[in-house]
C-alpha cells in the first residue's frame, strides 16, 4: 500500500510542471515584420545560423512555424550583417483596443520618455542579455486557438527590438475586411465608407468591412488640441485576403521619397496576405 501511495505522489509531482507547460504552450505560424529596414539573422533558438529568419521592412515574407512557450524568444546571430541603426522606436503604452487586442511588448514608456524604468518583458530582456547577448527580443504571443500572428519588430536600445504582436487568426481577421491599427502616439479619427468618424487612441484597432471591395476613408489627427485632416483616399480590399492598415509616426528613412521628402504627418502601411499562404 505504501509503495502505491509513493508511486501516486511521484506521478503527481512529475505531472504538475508538464500541465503548466502545456497551458503556456502555443503552436502557430508567425510572420516577423521589421519596422523600417529589414532585419537579418533572426531565429527562435540561440546559435541558429541555418534557415535564419529575415524580417522584411513593413511587408510579409515566408511565415515561420513556431511551437513552444507563449513568451517567444527572438535571437540574432552575431554573424548577421551590421546595419545602420535607425533611431530607437518605443511603442507607447497600451490603451483600449477595438476589437482586436495586440499582446504586450513589455515596454510602457512612450517616444518622449526613454528615461522611464523598464518593466515586464523589457526588464526581463535587459537582465537575460547579460548572459545571453544574442537574445534581442521577447514577445508575448496570443494563446487559445490562435493559429497565426504578426510580430512587428521596432529598433530599441542597444541593438534590441521592441515587439508588437497582433493576433491574426482568421477568426479575428476575416478576409474581405480591413483592420486599422493606430500605432502613432496621436489621437486619430477615421471616417470609413461614409459612416460616423471613430476616434482611435494609441493601440486602438477597428475592423472595417469592405464596400464593393473598397475602403473609402478620411484620416485626421489631433495635434495641439486641434484636428488636422491628413487625407481622403480609397483602398481596394480583396475578398480573399487578410488586410491591415498600420498608422504610425516614424522618422525612419524607409518612408523617405527619392527627393528626401516625407508624405504626410503620419505614415501608413498596408499589409496583405492570403490566410492560407505558405
Amino acid at each position: 500500500m505504501r509503495s502505491n501511495i509513493m508511486w501516486l505522489l511521484c506521478m503527481a509531482i512529475l505531472s504538475a510542471p508538464l500541465s503548466a507547460q502545456e497551458k503556456d504552450h502555443v503552436t502557430m505560424k508567425i510572420d516577423v515584420v521589421a519596422w523600417g529596414n529589414e532585419i537579418k539573422g533572426l531565429s527562435f533558438k540561440p546559435g541558429t545560423s541555418k534557415a535564419a529568419i529575415t524580417a522584411l521592412g513593413f511587408r510579409y515574407s515566408t511565415p515561420v512555424t513556431y511551437s513552444g512557450p507563449a513568451v517567444i524568444e527572438i535571437y540574432q546571430s552575431e554573424s548577421a550583417p551590421a546595419a545602420v541603426e535607425p533611431p530607437a522606436v518605443k511603442f507607447p503604452a497600451a490603451a483600449r483596443i477595438i476589437p482586436a487586442k495586440p499582446f504586450g511588448t513589455g515596454t510602457t514608456d512612450g517616444p518622449a520618455s526613454g528615461s522611464s524604468p523598464k518593466q515586464g518583458l523589457a526588464l526581463q530582456l535587459e537582465i537575460r542579455r547579460k548572459k545571453e547577448p544574442s537574445l534581442v527580443a521577447l514577445a508575448n504571443l496570443p494563446g487559445g486557438d490562435c493559429r497565426r500572428a504578426t510580430v512587428l519588430l521596432a529598433p530599441a536600445d542597444g541593438g534590441t527590438f521592441s515587439a508588437y504582436v497582433i493576433d491574426d487568426d482568421p477568426s479575428k481577421l476575416p478576409v474581405g475586411q480591413m483592420r486599422v491599427h493606430n500605432l502613432s502616439p496621436y489621437l486619430i479619427a477615421m471616417r470609413c465608407n461614409g459612416n460616423p468618424a471613430l476616434e482611435l487612441k494609441n493601440r486602438d484597432a477597428i475592423l472595417v468591412p469592405a464596400v464593393r471591395d473598397h475602403l473609402i476613408y478620411e484620416l485626421a489627427y489631433k495635434l495641439d488640441d486641434a484636428w488636422n485632416v491628413q487625407e481622403n483616399n480609397v483602398i481596394p480590399i480583396r475578398p480573399n485576403e487578410q488586410s491591415q492598415m498600420l498608422i504610425l509616426k516614424s522618422e525612419d528613412p524607409f518612408f523617405l521619397a527619392s527627393d528626401g521628402s516625407r508624405s504626410g504627418f503620419l505614415q501608413m502601411i498596408i499589409l496583405r496576405r492570403s490566410p492560407d499562404a505558405h
